[in-house]
């Protein structure tokens, strides 16, 4: 199974064995918890959702763009981004840079509006003058990837280290993929780890996963499988899907954890799950592995892990 390195794009163990019938009412002692909490969080998600219909329908601009931000991410509320691109562009019209950095991510992106390159450039410009530092990360990645303007490495980097410096772990992030990846400045693995480490203690997924990366491929430090997957776990459980799939073929290859072709199967398909390709192809390889009893018992894992939101997985 290929591991595979976090894009910087601003936008990134047991073995089945079949359980005897005496285990059936421990099990479900312990789903009652776990439904308590997600009904816990489905009645705060709505008062939230109440509240913030309320004040944005009066006017007031972070609560248009916190609206937007729930429509966009389906929090609380069923995912539409074209309802998001309305509360974003409400808000943004009243000069809120961060519904205009939001709303740039969907021109950017062509979520709920026809894709724009020169239109998130525009928008992003407006948060940038504001002092958004999400905005600075997503102009550095138009210049790295070329999106409505000439790519541009050195001007890439200059925006993620501004944005560096002012704490953001998305530029920090961004920083350390330039150095990793020799993007206009020699490869240098020492300072990507230095950037990586530092998104990485914020919680950064992508950080996160690539620098579980950097210790399974014994770049800039000695290879060690057991911190890969550790680190890997901290970008799998955020939702990150290049972690799920690195994490799942640690699993199925062993490394770092116990040999365990379910759960190997249940990580890639949560990553799959998102389109995330790599991940496609390598859950089909381990389900030719797997007895049809495994795949669907893979399967309920994966499902019952999503419900909790990746906790305890």
């Amino acid at each position: 199974m290929k591991h595979t390195l976090t894009l910087f794009a601003a936008a990134f163990a047991l073995l089945f064995t079949v359980g005897a019938a005496a285990a059936a009412p421990e099990a479900a002692n312990a789903a009652a918890p776990e439904a308590a909490n997600a009904a816990a969080r489905e009645q705060d998600l709505a008062r939230v959702l109440k509240n913030r219909q309320m004040l944005a329908a009066q006017g007031d601009a972070r609560s248009q763009f916190e609206l937007g931000s729930m429509y966009e991410r389906g929090r609380g509320v069923a995912q539409d981004f074209a309802a998001a691109v309305k509360w974003y562009r409400l808000a943004a019209a009243q000069g809120y840079a961060a519904a205009q950095d939001g709303l740039g991510v969907m021109y950017q992106k062509g979520r709920g509006v026809k894709q724009d390159y020169a239109e998130a450039l525009r928008l992003f410009r407006l948060a940038v003058a504001q002092g958004d530092v999400n905005a600075q990360v997503n102009l550095g990645a138009m210049h790295e990837y070329g999106q409505g303007v000439a790519r541009d490495y050195a001007a890439a980097l200059d925006w993620y280290r501004r944005a560096a410096a002012q704490g953001s772990g998305r530029g920090q992030h961004g920083v350390g993929w330039i150095y990793a990846q020799g993007l206009g400045v020699p490869p240098n693995d020492t300072e990507a780890l230095k950037w990586y480490r530092l998104a990485a203690a914020q919680g950064n997924p992508g950080a996160q996963a690539n620098l579980g990366y950097m210790y399974s491929a014994g770049r800039g430090v000695p290879r060690d499988f057991a911190e890969a997957v550790k680190w890997y776990r901290m970008a799998a459980v955020q939702g990150s899907a290049q972690g799920q799939n690195n994490l799942g073929s640690k699993y199925d290859k062993g490394e770092g954890v116990a040999q365990d072709s379910v759960r190997a199967y249940m990580w890639f398909s949560l990553s799959a799950q998102t389109g995330y390709a790599e991940a496609v192809k390598n859950r089909d390889i381990v389900a030719a592995k797997l007895t049809p009893v495994q795949i669907a018992a893979a399967t309920k894992m994966a499902d019952e892990c999503r419900k909790r939101e990746f906790a305890d997985c």
